[in-house]
């Protein structure tokens, strides 16, 4: 039974712990703007994927510094390269943190839902941009789709309300990447395709099981699936059915603990 606590991976190094059906190499890369992670080739040159805590991560593709969802402080980015733009899914603690992001943003463009936007103080309003379920965007010119994250199960629906929160679909070089958000298999999930990353939560009771997150990844057949926001969800479930299309890539999204 592999949970949260036996997911050990040092940022330093990433070994990997392969789930799906065929092994893969470390891919440690460092990108052209000084951030590090594994590394996804596109035709374009390389995405590079760094975990940070929790739903936090940072992508980094040829110039460009993403940050999705940072929060944590200032202290906690300090040595990455700063953020050329930002995402922000939805308005819950684990995802937005105004502190943080007054600290970091500078003028970096922001996307957002809605939600997130009206809570803006007006200095960083100028440079954010809301989106709703399943309008398109731009952030310095890389494409960016709203995807629909919500609750589905009828107990749940308190958590994550239809139409407040947002997944992104990020089309870098030739690959797409979708960061879920908060959310339970939406119907816009699930018709997803062609999306070569994938980063899905799971933990109840406020986003999927591990069996409802497998049947989502064996639904839209990402070629990686990074689980993150996962708590002490038992990630041996997607070892036991993950489908062969997808890779499943642990990493340690609780550097500092619970």
């Amino acid at each position: 039974m592999v949970k949260r606590r036996d997911v050990v991976v040092g940022m330093a190094t990433l070994p990997i712990v392969s789930l799906g059906t065929a092994a893969f190499m470390p891919a440690w890369a460092q990108g052209e703007a000084g951030l590090d992670g594994d590394a996804v080739a596109t035709a374009d040159g390389d995405i590079i994927i760094h975990p940070v805590d929790h739903a936090s991560l940072l992508l980094g593709f040829g110039a460009e510094v993403i940050y999705v969802d940072p929060v944590g402080g200032a202290e906690r980015y300090e040595g990455l390269p700063a953020p050329t733009g930002i995402l922000i899914t939805h308005g819950h603690g684990d995802h937005f943190d105004l502190p943080t992001l007054e600290a970091i943003a500078a003028s970096a463009p922001i996307i957002t839902s809605q939600e997130v936007f009206d809570k803006l103080p007006e200095g960083l309003k100028g440079n954010a941009t809301a989106l709703a379920n399943g309008a398109e965007g731009s952030l310095n010119g890389i494409a960016i789709r709203a995807i629909a994250a919500h609750n589905i199960t009828e107990d749940r629906m308190n958590y994550h309300p239809v139409g407040v929160g947002n997944g992104y679909v990020l089309t870098l070089g030739d690959k797409q990447v979708y960061v879920a958000g908060d959310t339970e298999p939406t119907p816009d999930m699930l018709a997803l395709t062609d999306i070569a990353v994938a980063f899905l939560p799971m933990n109840l009771p406020y986003t999927m099981t591990p069996e409802q997150a497998l049947d989502a990844v064996n639904t839209f057949k990402p070629a990686i699936v990074y689980p993150y926001h996962y708590g002490d969800s038992d990630l041996s479930v997607l070892e036991a059915g993950v489908g062969a299309e997808t890779e499943v890539r642990l990493r340690n999204w609780y550097p500092n603990g619970a």
